[in-house]
């Protein structure tokens, strides 16, 4: 579903709203993670998820003018579960397998990671939306606030934007129902119509970067900075030539390039919709700088990312310029498609 900047988009569905609607993700984003007070039971999850959902629809709706005053606009709110929450429900469910520790997580607080509770506000009105996630985290008496961020998108259509080293991201990803099916969308059981979302707040070292030849910049990656085109040629979306070669015989995308490292072929696993934003946070003067990605995923099961990033730890040179200080991973239930409450179908 494609909508312009600032038109309403549509709550209710088989899948929540602010993932593949809109199409192209609107400016603004405030994503908050969450935890609740007690060992929560089946029932006490399925009815987090009712009161989060009724929150959530209602601001998107417009009836909350206290928090949305000029109205909704294009804000969605995506609402998700983490893996305690998950295996409250069914230990058998998708997410509910918490995500491992990877080799670049070696600076991430454990306050940091994890979480119960995913609140996901997107808008083209930044000034409504961390009232929005807090109005929404209101719903559930005695959850906290485990940690957030704020993000924001440049210019671009679909998921195509560039990211803060200056180069395209968000190119290798499913397009159409028919793809989106087959590598986001949980196929079937109490699920079926959810995805497993993984968010990872990655500090990125631009001045090392960027302190690099351009040649060498565009190694690392695999794409020339101006155009996003492959090494191998073509244009911005086109194929990756994993395989040409120069007359010398080495390989065009380089052998430790991000192009490479990332090529789903190399994993075996299914493609992720991405939907990134940059951030910059302010820091003591003095110290060092925190500006870099917030890094967010969909796929249809949490497999597909670990073997990816495992083999980015292994083999990417650009994961030297980037430090995981965040990191989740949490079931995105199911949207709603009538009265039924959020999460109707886990009961």
């Amino acid at each position: 579903m494609t909508s312009a900047p600032g038109e309403r988009v549509a709550a209710r569905g088989i899948h929540q709203a602010g993932m593949d609607r809109p199409s192209t993700p609107q400016k603004n984003a405030v994503v908050l993670v969450a935890d609740l007070p007690s060992e929560p039971d089946s029932a006490a999850v399925q009815d987090v998820l009712h009161a989060l959902g009724d929150a959530a629809e209602r601001v998107t709706d417009g009836i909350e003018i206290t928090v949305v005053p000029d109205g909704p606009g294009d804000l969605t709110v995506t609402i998700g579960i983490g893996p305690r929450l998950v295996a409250a429900l069914d230990p058998s469910l998708p997410g509910a397998q918490a995500l491992p520790t990877f080799a670049s997580d070696a600076a991430l607080d454990p306050q940091l990671s994890g979480g119960d509770l995913l609140i996901a506000a997107y808008g083209s009105d930044a000034g409504v939306l961390h009232g929005v996630v807090a109005h929404v985290l209101a719903a559930v008496p005695g959850a906290t606030r485990r940690w957030s961020q704020t993000g924001v998108r440049g210019a671009g259509d679909g998921t195509v934007v560039r990211n803060p080293l200056g180069y395209h991201d968000g190119i290798i990803v499913p397009h159409g129902q028919t793809e989106l099916a087959a590598n986001v969308w949980i196929p079937d059981g109490p699920a079926a119509g959810g995805t497993i979302a993984v968010i990872r707040r990655l500090r990125l070292d631009v001045d090392r970067f960027r302190a690099q030849p351009g040649e060498r910049q565009d190694a690392i990656i695999g794409r020339r900075r101006q155009d996003g085109s492959p090494l191998s040629g073509g244009a911005l979306t086109d194929a990756v030539d994993l395989r040409a070669k120069t007359p010398e015989g080495e390989y065009v995308i380089p052998l430790r390039s991000h192009a490479r490292a990332a090529h789903p072929s190399f994993t075996g696993s299914a493609l992720m919709l991405r939907r990134g934003y940059a951030y910059s946070n302010a820091v003591a003067p003095g110290t060092r700088s925190d500006d870099g990605l917030l890094f967010i995923c969909f796929q249809k099961d949490l497999d597909t990312f670990v073997r990816t990033q495992q083999r980015l730890d292994d083999v990417d040179d650009l994961m030297t310029y980037a430090t995981a200080t965040a990191s989740a991973s949490f079931l995105v239930v199911p949207g709603r498609t009538t009265d039924d409450p959020l999460g109707s179908s886990f009961a």
